[in-house]
């Protein structure tokens, strides 16, 4: 079943639903995973997506932070979410497509400043999350069936995925542990890298230029932070990915861009 699945931390779906409603329509998407929604399960703009034929929707938010949403113009033949390191933070969510693909949205903890866990709890946080995802991988034997990680996970493991390898290695998101972390990761569910299958390692990719830097985006000062990962299953299946840059230069953007995943 061909399907066109979107992922995108949109920093705000109420700030952000223009945005979005350009987008979907732009793009002809059938599924899109969202990330920090920052709002409430019942103020989350629901009606102005299900007037542009995305009735089916599982929604997994808080106020002001967090929160996780994946909106699809198909139902879901089986949905849930799970809490990681025993903290309900809303971080994820899966869904069951039709056709039997398994797509679970995450929003990986962005791990504070400081790079070290005995004095950034923030930090620890993210480590355990990350282990605990791995560890998942191996008990759920997720390898074996048709499964599609996607999300902003908040690390950009390669050296190509951040604007100057040698002057961020010690900056939270590009540090040696945390890309050891995805390597295991990936290796835990035989998960394919799928955008770097379509731009080579040897060059630059990124989806999250900051706020913090006005001319982050026109210097391209640019981090990979957002990522699909599929089992082997999945990525046979995967035919095309785009990363939507050009929603940065909209009015008031988030400071990341969907990734685009085509599959069938």
């Amino acid at each position: 079943m061909a399907l066109r699945i979107a992922s995108w931390n949109v920093n705000s779906v109420r700030q952000r639903s223009a945005h979005l409603a350009r987008f979907l329509q732009e793009n002809q998407v059938d599924v899109v995973c969202l990330q920090e929604t920052k709002v409430e399960d019942p103020d989350f703009p629901a009606l102005e997506l299900e007037a542009l034929g995305y009735r089916h929707r599982l929604i997994h938010g808080q106020k002001s932070y967090n929160g996780v949403a994946i909106i699809s113009r198909l139902a879901f033949e089986d949905q849930g979410k799970l809490v990681w390191c025993r903290k309900d933070d809303r971080r994820h969510l899966w869904a069951r497509l039709p056709g039997g693909l398994e797509l679970h949205n995450f929003y990986v903890p962005s791990g504070g400043d400081k790079p070290d866990p005995a004095v950034n709890d923030k930090f620890d946080h993210k480590l355990k999350f990350l282990r605990a995802m791995a560890r998942w991988c191996r008990k759920e034997t997720v390898a074996e069936r048709a499964v599609l990680l996607v999300g902003d996970m908040n690390v950009a493991p390669l050296d190509t995925d951040v604007w100057n390898h040698k002057r961020l290695l010690r900056s939270v998101g590009h540090t040696p542990l945390e890309s050891s972390l995805m390597k295991s990761l990936l290796k835990a569910g035989s998960l394919e890298d799928v955008p770097r299958r379509f731009v080579p390692p040897s060059e630059p990719l990124y989806t999250w230029w900051g706020y913090r830097f006005p001319q982050a985006f026109q210097k391209d000062y640019g981090w990979r932070l957002d990522h699909a990962l599929a089992t082997p299953p999945a990525a046979a299946a995967i035919t095309a990915m785009r990363v939507a840059k050009e929603t940065r230069t909209w009015e008031k953007p988030s400071d990341h861009v969907p990734v685009v995943v085509d599959i069938g």
